[in-house]
């Protein structure tokens, strides 16, 4: 049976009555040892809506302060750099776990095994703790049909097609030095070339006089495509599902053939985290069918990873896709070596 999706309003109409003093006492279960905790920081990876209901509703739920800033996968790991053995935030919720298995090679993390990770398939988490996923997203092109039909070609269905000059400047994408959006295409074409990273770049190479605009954000490129000004952005699917569902009804979701790996979203504990009990109360709620059953209510739609959680009719199925199942943990060690040569071989990351 599934769980009944909590609203929007209903997270955010609690939230303000703690705010107003009538806190409740946080719930029986897992992670209530958080005691004197009660708050905690944490990095959020998905668009802002999904960050603002995540927070509202895991503090409705708990009585626990949750505090968040928006960070890309890339971000995220060089503000950890950054911050060094005194970080500034608790836990990640979002990004892809390759992102998460770059800043643990860097000592960033702590492992932490929730007893809700039991709920979770094996592939989609770390058996240690290191991070345990929470949503699936595919690689798509998102396509506005106005600009399309304007300058003469048809949506793409292949990695080969954004090659086609008629695109050239009417294509964008997120850097991969600061979105696991597009370091999931990047290494897409890594699977695709035998594991040569090499010919990977290659490919960005020749398509690099297609694209108008590497974005910070992973999703950025879709709203370009919503109004015009691209023809297509390079983007997880239910990405482009919410722009459509929020009125860009000419935008047209379309998949590689050739095929795509997909981004297992994960959340983690950081290491030397100031409120580590607090921090695992909240990846142990993040786990739940109840949690992941905000995603849509905010207009997200990738695929849960709670067997118990509501699929809704804007997610995609997985099953009809062609999806490459690359090594995340390769991935993951791979990224930021890799991201750099991006930087210095195809297109320099774009500045603040």
């Amino acid at each position: 049976m599934k769980r009944p999706v909590l609203t929007v309003a209903t997270a955010l109409g609690v939230s303000a009555a703690l705010l107003t003093g009538c806190t409740p006492a946080p719930s029986d279960g897992a992670g209530d040892d958080a005691g004197a905790e009660k708050e905690l920081t944490f990095i959020c990876s998905p668009q802002e809506d999904w960050c603002q209901a995540l927070s509202a509703a895991f503090t409705a739920e708990t009585g626990i302060a949750a505090n968040y800033v928006r960070l890309s996968g890339g971000e995220a790991v060089a503000r950890l750099a950054a911050a060094g053995d005194t970080p500034e935030f608790d836990a990640w919720f979002g990004g892809g776990a390759d992102g998460h298995i770059a800043a643990d090679e860097q000592g960033f993390l702590d492992k932490y095994v929730s007893e809700n990770a039991s709920q979770i398939p094996g592939e989609y988490k770390e058996a240690d703790g290191t991070w345990t996923g929470i949503y699936v997203g595919a690689l798509s092109f998102c396509s506005n049909t106005d600009v399309l039909d304007r300058i003469g070609i048809a949506a793409p269905e292949s990695w080969s097609d954004l090659l086609d000059p008629k695109f050239k400047k009417n294509l964008a994408m997120a850097h991969p030095g600061t979105s696991g959006t597009a370091y999931q295409a990047l290494w897409t074409q890594v699977e695709l070339n035998d594991g040569s990273e090499d010919k990977a770049l290659d490919y960005f190479g020749r398509l690099h006089s297609n694209v108008l605009q590497y974005s910070k954000s992973g999703s950025a490129p879709g709203q370009m495509a919503g109004r015009g000004e691209i023809a297509t952005g390079i983007i997880f699917a239910q990405d482009c599902q919410k722009f459509i569902n929020e009125g860009f009804t000419n935008l047209k979701t379309t998949f590689p053939a050739e095929g795509m790996t997909y981004e297992v979203g994960a959340v983690s504990l950081i290491k030397n985290a100031k409120h580590p009990n607090a921090a695992k109360r909240f990846i142990d709620w993040a786990l739940t069918a109840q949690a992941q059953d905000i995603a849509p209510t905010v207009g997200t739609y990738s695929v849960p990873t709670n067997p118990d959680a509501t699929i809704t009719d804007d997610m995609i199925d997985l099953s009809k896709l062609n999806l490459i199942h690359a090594d995340i943990k390769e991935q993951g060690d791979a990224r930021v070596e890799f991201t750099s040569r991006f930087d210095t071989e195809v297109a320099p990351a774009p500045k603040e």
